[in-house]
């Protein structure tokens, strides 16, 4: 799953298939028209190079979106999960061995479990609720018994197989472990939105700094006559936008070397910014969207000062 019950800062990154990835993202699908031959004039070329001004921040926002959704329905089940088995009657002290933390063994068992209708209830309600995701085979891909032991801990798998009914402590312990996975996703999905809100706000600066670039543009290619002040008065407010730019970069550097949620060890993850690692790994595009959107914006800028120092040095 996404995240591990044991913390609330603990994540996956979803592998990915090369061989088999599709391009499904804004950046993506429009480059493809934008470089096929013969398929638009340059007038409509123009108008994608403007659409795609923000491409990879909006493909971001739509992969963080997706993946919250899948994190809060990640939550909804386990808190269902929580619900049945708290519902269900524990069978007597006396006829449970094992305890619920005891060492780890096989889990392949849990599937054959038949010693009572409880167990199988339990199994059955982790089947109906989590595993049921509509995302959860096609991400996960995991049996029962290992997705028990990645969520819920290794020893849930081994203490249902060796009891072969549900003790009392093991029913206090799945519903614990469960609200824990619960609460994960949470603190996940409360990372995401905040990755979200930071999305918006680089959405607008950029919005912003590109406006005044293109009035700039348009102000000096609108002056026929005399128009030396203009382009130098054009190119120092370019420079200025540049350094803006320049100062957007470093604020989102700072929001990366300060992550919302951190990852545990445990899941190989290396470094502060591996919460963006996760959620822009799997997709198309850069892994840092902002930055390689005011990057190419930056590109834009530097483009048309060379541009109005050319009409400076030629009078014109």
């Amino acid at each position: 799953m996404s995240v591990n019950p044991g913390s609330a800062g603990v994540f996956q990154v979803p592998s990915a298939d090369p061989a088999v990835a599709e391009c499904a993202t804004l950046s993506c699908e429009v480059s493809a028209v934008a470089t096929e031959p013969g398929a638009i004039t340059a007038v409509v070329l123009v108008g994608l190079v403007a659409f795609l001004a923000f491409a990879y921040v909006r493909d971001a926002t739509e992969a963080c979106r997706s993946e919250r959704s899948r994190v809060l329905a990640e939550r909804d089940a386990f808190e269902s999960f929580a619900d049945r088995v708290s519902s269900l009657e524990p069978a007597p002290a006396e006829s449970t061995t094992t305890a619920f933390d005891g060492p780890v063994a096989g889990m392949h068992t849990v599937d054959s479990a038949r010693g009572d209708v409880t167990l199988r209830r339990v199994l059955a309600a982790y089947r109906d609720t989590v595993m049921s995701l509509p995302h959860y085979e096609r991400e996960y891909d995991e049996t029962l018994p290992e997705s028990l032991a990645a969520e819920l801990g290794p020893d849930t798998a081994t203490a249902l197989a060796s009891d072969r009914t549900l003790s009392t402590g093991a029913q206090s312990a799945l519903v614990r472990r469960s609200r824990q996975a619960a609460d994960a996703r949470s603190a996940l999905a409360d990372a995401i939105g905040t990755e979200l809100d930071e999305l918006g706000v680089a959405e607008s600066d950029l919005t912003g700094v590109d406006r005044r670039r293109r009035r700039l543009v348009e102000h000096l290619d609108g002056i026929d006559r005399d128009p030396t002040d203009a382009a130098i008065d054009v190119w120092q407010r370019l420079d200025d936008l540049e350094r803006e730019c320049d100062t957007l970069a470093v604020d989102r550097q700072a929001t990366l070397d300060d992550p919302p949620l951190r990852p545990d060890a445990a899941i190989g993850a290396e470094g502060d910014r591996a919460f963006y690692e996760y959620l822009y790994g799997p997709i198309e595009g850069p892994n840092h969207p902002v930055l390689s959107q005011i990057a190419d914006l930056g590109d834009r800028i530097r483009s048309d000062k060379d541009r109005v120092a050319n009409r400076l040095a030629q009078g014109r």
